[in-house]
């Protein structure tokens, strides 16, 4: 067996990132960028005003001093002329500074009548102005390839002028469940059938990990079946396939996807759950072999499948970020492998609190559906008792 790191990043060296495609901007949520974003303009393009109020020149802005408004400059609609000596012109916010004007004087500081302004409280050269290319200037790069961009990163490329975005296609998840007991939600089950949970809840989170999934109907167990199935995921990014990757009689899917060229590259991991892990290439299109239990299935998602996603979208495919918290129930020693135990959380005093639930049986999909997070035990720990520090991973599915 491998270590939960060594075989997250044997995974991720088996992929290859998508293409690059261009999207429209306001399409581009969620995607990760591949062509940096440059400032098609600078941003103010020219010196505006930061308040409504007038400018003028620094050195008649002396207390008591009357000005002559000789125009407005809405915003949209600049001044033509300059500002001379003793004048003022009308501002807004937003409005483009006319030439001239070196200060500006906030409404609630002047007195308006008759064509004149008053000046109420004196004000100096540079005073609520917003400089040109104070935000960003031409050219410069707002946005670097590699980020997953944010509504305020759309916000930015719209400021920039950018109608269209460079972006990593998003990787296509070929999802093949496996076993002859399965059947589709709302079918009727047969005898000793169970219901494909597995599929449909790992092609929503391949979605919300940033990729595109494809649901394969499920294939029996049978060498020509699955190889059948797998024929289908060509010209996918990655085939997941999910039970079939322990040691039983009907854990047919490494020999059933030989025929189509599979090679393994590791199987078995050193955690608790999902130990039967397996991973390889069939004629070059990367295979992770999830378990078929629900729980272990989702928690080995977590742990590799949303990486490799992520890497393939553009992304680093790091380690998931594991967080401080301090346990809320006791536990007993851990044996040689990495454990992942479902947990609640809460925050007590200002802590955060991991309190593991009692049942932790790799079938029991409501208890993860119930968890917040997994607690993360190293190989070999020892008992601890409640109050003691722990690691947590949040299930946040994005």
């Amino acid at each position: 067996m491998i270590t939960v790191e060594a075989a997250r990043a044997r995974i991720l060296a088996g992929l290859g990132r998508t293409g690059v495609e261009s999207v429209p901007l306001g399409q581009g949520l969620g995607r990760v960028l591949a062509v940096p974003v440059r400032a098609r303009l600078a941003q103010p393009p020219a010196d505006v005003s930061a308040m409504d109020g007038y400018a003028l020149r620094g050195v008649d802005g002396v207390a008591e001093a009357r000005l002559r408004v000789i125009g407005a400059a809405p915003a949209g609609h600049p001044f033509a002329g300059a500002v001379g000596q003793g004048e003022a012109v009308r501002l807004f916010t937003g409005s483009f500074v006319p030439a001239g004007a070196d200060t500006v004087l906030i409404q609630e500081n002047a007195t308006a009548a008759d064509g004149f302004i008053t000046v109420n409280e004196a004000c100096t050269p540079g005073r609520h102005i917003r400089r040109a290319g104070g935000d960003f200037a031409v050219d410069e790069v707002l946005l670097e390839p590699g980020k997953r961009l944010s509504a305020r990163d759309i916000a930015l490329a719209a400021a920039a002028n950018h109608p269209w975005l460079g972006v990593y296609r998003r990787p296509r998840i070929a999802v093949l469940a496996t076993g002859n007991e399965l059947s589709l939600p709302g079918e009727a089950v047969g005898p000793g059938g169970i219901v494909n949970c597995n599929g449909p809840g790992l092609a929503a989170f391949v979605t919300a990990c940033g990729g595109e999934p494809l649901l394969l109907p499920v294939a029996g167990d049978s060498l020509a079946a699955i190889a059948e199935a797998a024929d289908a995921a060509r010209g996918a990014d990655m085939l997941l396939t999910i039970g079939g990757a322990s040691v039983g009689d009907y854990d047919l899917v490494a020999p059933g996807l030989a025929a189509q060229g599979f090679v393994l590259d590791f199987w078995k991991i050193a955690m608790r759950p999902g130990k039967p892990l397996m991973f390889g290439a069939m004629g070059g299109l990367p295979v992770l072999g999830l378990p078929g239990n629900p729980v272990s299935a989702f928690v080995c998602a977590r742990l590799f499948l949303r990486p490799a996603v992520e890497f393939c979208s553009g992304l680093p495919g790091a380690a998931p970020v594991l967080e401080p918290a301090v346990l809320g129930a006791a536990l007993k020693p851990n044996d040689a492998r990495e454990d992942f135990l479902r947990a609640t959380l809460t925050h007590e005093r200002g802590v955060l609190v991991a309190t593991p639930f009692a049942a932790q049986d790799s079938s029991m999909l409501k208890v993860l559906a119930r968890a917040d997070a997994l607690i993360r035990r190293p190989p070999g720990q020892g008992a601890l008792a409640v109050g003691d520090a722990v690691e947590i991973l949040r299930l946040d599915d994005a």
